[in-house]
């Protein structure tokens, strides 16, 4: 047998060093592992405290609700969604299908969970438009290749932090405690969290700017307002629409959410379905959101290439 190479004093080195580094790297690996299973078994531990010793006992029955989620007969489903009247009706809430019906024309009418859907994506295209508009106006004033008075960038800076710091479902608390149940404190809770979203990424955009056309505008002598006009929206209004676009998706999800606090829309239906246990109902609603957001990220997407270009998608489909 070949005796084994021996390494240069520099090799050695490197290696010693190599072995310490992996070393290094599975203590903490292992480190984290175990802060992870403690921090689990703790927060498994206190669900089961907070909930008088039955987390853990009522574990086994984990999925008897999606057992009796399932309905007796799968056509329930279909007319639940488009109000067909149901052979089982029995004058309970149940299986009044037709009842919910908006009607528009004569016998003309959209089913109850359509008109839902649609005031939950009225809500969110009017607080993605809100969020969008207040949001382009306060960028501006808080990019630093823009605004050089610092107070006034810290000032814009923290109300964008203080706007996004709260769910948009504790906003829409408060503001149902307010101005009672309805699509109003939807529409204001998910507008004031997409004011303070949009705004962070529209600044982060304009500072990310070439700022070659803004010298030229002030060579010439133009003012504040047309140097940001001609010279930075120009070249940051596609990755702004591209970013609205992306938020309105978030919105319709969170408008969903907050129906559950009663701000209206298909996700006040779909609460009220789960607590009766209205089977067909739930399952109707969740096709409905399922097919509606897979539409509108589909529709999103095809419009922010349309918008950005397909060259800035080109990288990712060539992996």
């Amino acid at each position: 047998m070949k005796s084994p190479v021996e390494l240069s004093a520099a090799s050695a080195a490197t290696e010693r060093h190599w072995q310490e580094l992996s070393r290094k790297r599975r203590f903490y690996t292992y480190l984290s592992l175990a802060i992870l299973l403690v921090a689990l078994f703790g927060s498994l531990w206190f669900a089961n405290e907070t909930n008088a010793g039955k987390f853990f006992d009522r574990l086994p029955y984990f999925f008897d609700f999606f057992g009796d989620m399932i309905p007796r007969d799968g056509w329930e489903i279909w007319r639940a969604l488009f109000d067909l009247p149901s052979p089982y009706f029995d004058g309970s809430l149940k299986f009044n299908y037709p009842e919910g019906r908006v009607y528009l024309i004569g016998a003309l009418y959209l089913p109850e969970y359509v008109y839902k859907m649609l005031e939950t994506i009225n809500i969110a295209i009017f607080s993605t438009l809100i969020g969008f508009f207040l949001g382009f106006v306060l960028c501006f004033l808080a990019a630093s290749n823009l605004t050089t008075q610092k107070w006034l960038r810290f000032v814009v800076r923290r109300i964008l932090e203080v706007l996004r710091a709260f769910p948009e479902i504790v906003i829409a608390g408060f503001f149902v405690a307010v101005l009672t149940i309805g699509a109003v404190p939807a529409m204001i809770a998910v507008a004031i969290h997409t004011v303070g979203s949009l705004g962070k990424m529209f600044f982060e955009v304009v500072e990310n700017a070439d700022m070659k056309a803004d010298e030229g505008l002030r060579a010439v002598g133009a003012n504040w307002v047309e140097r940001v006009w001609f010279g930075i929206v120009p070249q940051v209004l596609p990755n702004f629409l591209s970013y609205a676009l992306l938020r309105l998706e978030i919105n319709v999800r969170a408008s969903t959410i907050i129906g559950a606090v009663g701000g209206g829309g298909i996700g006040e239906a779909l609460r009220l379905s789960i607590s009766r246990g209205h089977e067909a109902k739930t399952l109707a609603i969740i096709l409905l959101l399922f097919v509606t957001i897979i539409a509108i990220d589909q529709v999103s997407a095809w419009l922010r290439k349309k918008i950005v270009g397909n060259q800035a998608f080109a990288f990712g489909a060539s992996m």
